[in-house]
């Protein structure tokens, strides 16, 4: 079903916001009433909170052109958990990284699909590779390193990409740690535990807002988690049936601007009694 307004959401809440297939097309493109809707939910006090899959330097010039220039960000699939402040050095300060030791998975990766793809994010700068990346896919600079050096050191997250990796996802996961897929020649890997989900709970009792006043919106795979934290969990109209059995409700798709519809209920009903004579 489709979002529709209600004053029983007028209460701030923590609107968790996807970027990719949620506020931004495939081409990069946010429309004007996806700003604009982002624009009216701040100003009525909630708590706007760009929930990606993106690397930190993905995320932040996104940030930037909606004019989230300060409040809180999750980036890296929950790795990392941000506050948003246009006075620190790099228009962030971290509040939380969830590290973990990548090299089990990447060795496992190797073993079951010898030509994979490594990357390494390093978060705010770009990341170490052991092949050639897509630069649209992996936001920020691209260093190229040994397979062995990605392994040794701790990590927020990591990448595998390969024709037809996903094929061994669930081999994967039994390393423990957290493998999401992003399409069949691509999964991402952060720590044991570690989901978007995870980081919007660390950050819901940071801010103190209540259980009940909690918002997803996606449309991706890593959203999942996500949309069943939220008390009200919204699944975007092109979403996989995968996800959008997970969500509460469905909104439009985003060529129909399924978020702006989202945000759009969040705000107060007029009071058109206001004024009337009686």
């Amino acid at each position: 079903m489709s979002s529709t307004p209600t004053n029983a959401w007028t209460t701030p809440s923590l609107v968790a916001l996807d970027i990719d297939g949620t506020l931004m097309h495939p081409n990069g493109h946010i429309s004007r009433e996806v700003r604009q809707a982002i624009d009216l939910a701040r100003a009525a006090g909630h708590h706007l909170v760009l929930a990606t899959g993106r690397s930190l330097a993905g995320l932040m010039p996104v940030a930037a052109r909606l004019g989230l220039t300060d409040g809180y960000a999750v980036a890296s699939n929950g790795a990392l958990a941000i506050r948003l402040d246009p006075d620190a050095p790099d228009g962030h300060r971290y509040l939380r990284a969830r590290l973990f030791d990548p090299d089990p998975v990447i060795r496992r990766a190797k073993q079951l699909a010898p030509e994979v793809c490594v990357a390494v994010e390093e978060p705010g700068w770009g990341w170490r590779v052991s092949g050639l990346f897509d630069p649209d896919a992996l936001h920020g600079e691209h260093e190229s390193t040994s397979v062995a050096d990605l392994s040794a050191a701790h990590a927020v997250r990591v990448v595998l990409s390969g024709s037809g990796i996903r094929r061994h996802l669930d081999a994967l996961r039994t390393t423990g740690m957290t493998v999401t897929p992003a399409g069949p020649d691509w999964l991402d890997v952060t720590g044991v535990g570690v989901s978007k989900a995870t980081a919007l709970e660390f950050l819901r009792t940071k801010l103190g807002v209540p259980e009940e006043a909690t918002v997803a919106v996606g449309d991706g795979a890593d959203d999942v988690e996500a949309l069943i934290w939220a008390a009200r969990g919204v699944a975007m109209g092109h979403a996989s049936a995968t996800v959008r059995s997970a969500a509460d409700e469905v909104t439009g798709t985003i060529t129909e601007n399924g978020a702006a519809t989202v945000l759009a209920s969040l705000l107060p009903t007029p009071d058109h009694s206001a004024g009337r004579t009686l």
